[in-house]
């Protein structure tokens, strides 16, 4: 017997890491994808996805809005639709609060919808970023409240982690080896059948729900340390007076030197993730100190940017009143996702300076730029004017079309974060 025949697959939030796998799923399953945000829903039923994540034609190709045939994809904000589906995929954010502590309550809350839906048999995996033990020890007690059902006896639960590169078209959800887990070896084995039924890239099954959260959790916060070091280095050199990306090349001539850049770590992952580790050992009396002392570094870089091309600013003319452009506000690179932006933070110290800050980003919504951060993305106006200084610190393509000497008056300082302009129109390099 297939068992997979008749599956009939419910993905809880449709962002960055659900909707494409939706997508990816409905090409084979009948896929009910459901999110809070009815906005989201009228968008996505007219083929639009604001993340540019699933390509247009895509999305039109799976999307039905009839929710009885075999496949496709039905978008829904409505729970009552959820009922025939035996399997929920939960991949919602898991972000942190102000003092950096991990929110688990969107978690949660998806944890108490799919609850009120769960039936005996069905099957609840979770794909979202947590600390080893949230699945288990946080979220199949809400499920067990909600239902009624008991856990491993009436329903089962598994867990695999989103690796989603957001404005990454090389690595996509069914290119990216997919690890897979469940809450018994059954429920494992099934688990992992579903994924590989749609992955090419193949899949990888944990021996628990915990190793598996671990594992993805460890990902994330090692990238984050890497890029600490680099970013150490660069505030080395610069005093020191060493090109940090000459010194990089140079080292890089070796086989097993890892090419880390340095920058901004922002982004709902790498920023964020190691804090919810990092968490989990302080709850279980162990001070994490790599972990912590990278998230440190990395989350001063905005600060010491700022700082830096002040210092600049003042050897060539007085600060009060410059005017510094800023190129890019996203999180990255070729992406519209401003969640955790760690530009922000150069924009905030500039004005503790009281300089003038004008922001250029085309990937950029300047709606949710000015609602999450109170600030103005001025696009298709920034590039009118001259400056005292502009700052490269996104590197998206787009950018290596803009004329940045035509913006530069004699005096002006500047400054590439992203190591992407020409060396001839640069002043000042992280």
């Amino acid at each position: 017997m297939n068992p997979l025949e008749n599956t009939k697959i419910a993905v809880i939030g449709l962002g960055y890491v659900g909707l494409p796998l939706a997508v990816e799923f409905s090409k084979k399953y009948k896929v009910f994808g459901f999110d809070i945000n009815a906005e989201r829903i009228r968008q996505l039923k007219a083929g639009h996805d604001h993340t540019h994540e699933v390509d247009e034609a895509e999305l039109l190709t799976v999307l039905t809005n009839d929710c009885t045939t075999l496949t496709g994809l039905f978008c829904t904000d409505s729970i009552a639709l959820l009922k025939n589906c035996n399997v929920f995929i939960v991949t919602v954010p898991t972000p942190v609060d102000k003092n950096n502590r991990p929110n688990l309550e969107p978690l949660l809350a998806a944890s108490r919808t799919v609850g009120k839906v769960l039936k005996k048999k069905d099957i609840v995996v979770y794909e979202s970023t947590v600390y080893p033990g949230v699945t288990e020890d946080e979220c199949v007690p809400v499920l067990e409240k909600q239902s009624g059902l008991w856990f491993n006896v009436d329903f089962f639960a598994g867990y695999s982690p989103e690796r989603i590169n957001p404005g990454d078209k090389d690595h996509t959800v069914a290119n990216i080896l997919k690890i897979t887990s469940g809450s018994t070896p059954d429920a494992a084995e099934k688990i992992d059948c579903l994924y590989r039924s749609v992955i090419n890239a193949g899949t990888y099954k944990a021996s628990s729900i915990r190793v598996a959260e671990a594992a993805k959790v460890i990902e994330n916060a090692q990238r984050d340390i890497n890029i600490a070091f680099v970013n150490e280095l660069a505030m080395i050199f610069n005093r020191l007076g060493i090109d940090t990306q000459e010194v990089l090349k140079a080292a890089g001539t070796k086989w097993n030197f890892m090419k880390f850049q340095p920058g901004l770590v922002g982004g709902h992952c790498i920023g964020v993730d190691p804090y919810y580790l990092a968490q989990k050992a302080q709850e279980m009396g162990y001070y994490p100190e790599i972990i912590l002392a990278g998230r440190r570094i990395n989350d001063r870089m905005g600060s010491y940017i700022a700082d830096e091309l002040v210092k600049k600013i003042v050897s060539r003319k007085g600060v009060y009143n410059s005017d510094v452009l800023i190129l890019g506000f996203t999180f990255k690179e070729n992406c519209p996702d401003v969640r955790n932006t760690k530009v922000i933070d150069i924009v905030r110290r500039l004005r503790e300076y009281n300089i003038n800050v004008v922001i250029h980003d085309p990937w950029a919504d300047p709606k949710q730029v000015e609602k999450e951060y109170g600030v103005i993305c001025q696009n298709g106006h920034a590039k009118d004017r001259t400056y005292d200084a502009i700052i490269l610190a996104v590197a998206h393509l787009k950018f290596k079309d803009i004329d940045v000497s035509a913006m530069c008056h004699q005096e002006t300082v500047v400054y590439d974060i992203k190591s992407m302009l020409p060396d001839s129109m640069v002043n000042m390099r992280l």
